[in-house]
């Protein structure tokens, strides 16, 4: 469910025809695609376009990558195929844009890939675990920690008893590189870790106190109660809330002209998510979550991991210059 994808066992009786798997991490970003499905009704559909962008994280899940592209996908497309000029699938078509044209989204085969084998095997997927909250970094908040530029994942909280407490996480650790991989932004390292297997020992990069060090951490296995807590804070809250915030910068103050104070402001808001139905919008500040003030990322996701389904949410926004309560129920 987390990546929106099943195996479907066909007993056909004789071989059938089958297109090829390709390589969606060799996809660059204005190449040619094709897209067949059945778009409102009408069978055998093909649309073309190109790639319109990599990586995307649009609040489906907490291992959001999706391939964008601009060949047109529609109610019927979900489950078609996402082809390269070699006719090679390099996609899965899955999701839309409400009220967007030309903008479409489709799972890269290479994460499909990885989850058939444990599908057909054990009728269920096993994702490692290393137990840490985490968020992005704007430019003000890595200079603050002396790093170069915004890249990595800053650790915001480390779960008790976790992978991650056992090998010597701290809260203020940015993580910059995992198991010989860069990690250029916070939506990278859920996904590796999500991949790894269970008992392997992985050499994680942090940059702590102005110094690069490495850490060793046996990655763990992420469980129902695991998956339900906080160790993923930014996409709990997109997942829960339907938004993302981040911590308000100077430029963003000025962008959505705000004043430099408390509160994260919303960057993004899901469609058809919570904060949608409540009418929020980037470029609104959230101060208050029930009367708790959401002075930084982390108290805003610590209050998010709080929500469950039904619970109905008071939030003080601020919007320009005008203040205001509105209720957010979580779906």
């Amino acid at each position: 469910p987390k990546l929106d994808l099943a195996l479907v066992k066909i007993e056909a009786g004789d071989n059938m025809p089958m297109a090829g798997l390709g390589d969606s991490t060799q996809l660059k970003v204005g190449e040619w695609v094709m897209a067949i499905g059945n778009p409102f009704g009408l069978e055998q559909t093909v649309t073309v376009g190109i790639v319109s962008a990599k990586g995307r994280v649009i609040g489906a899940g907490p291992y959001d990558n999706f391939i964008q592209t601009d060949a047109s996908i529609n109610p019927g497309n979900s489950g078609g195929p996402l082809f390269n000029m070699r006719g090679e699938v390099v996609g899965i078509n899955t999701a839309i844009v409400a009220g967007g044209q030309g903008i479409g989204f489709a799972i890269p085969v290479n994460m499909a890939k990885e989850i058939i084998p444990q599908l057909r095997e054990a009728g269920h997927v096993t994702r490692g675990w290393l137990g840490v909250t985490i968020q992005p970094l704007n430019d003000e908040l890595a200079a603050s920690f002396g790093l170069d530029k915004a890249r990595g994942a800053l650790v915001t909280d480390v779960v008790k008893d976790s992978p991650a407490d056992r090998a010597g996480f701290k809260r203020g650790d940015i993580v910059i590189g995992y198991d010989g991989q860069d990690i250029d932004e916070m939506n990278d390292l859920p996904r590796l870790v999500a991949v790894t297997p269970v008992g392997k020992s992985v050499k994680v990069k942090v940059f702590r106190e102005d110094n690069e060090r490495e850490i060793e951490v046996e990655i763990g296995q992420l469980d129902d109660k695991q998956a339900a807590s906080p160790h993923l804070g930014a996409d709990k809250a997109e997942e829960v809330l339907g938004l993302h915030v981040t911590e308000l910068s100077r430029e963003l103050a000025e962008r959505y002209d705000l004043e430099k104070g408390q509160g994260v402001v919303i960057t993004r808001v899901v469609p058809d998510g919570a904060a949608a139905a409540a009418n929020l919008r980037p470029g609104d500040l959230l101060l208050e979550i029930n009367g708790v003030q959401t002075d930084s990322v982390a108290g805003f996701q610590s209050q998010a991991a709080k929500a469950v389904s039904g619970q109905v949410l008071r939030l003080l926004v601020q919007r320009r210059q005008t203040l205001f309560y509105t209720t957010l129920t979580i779906k």
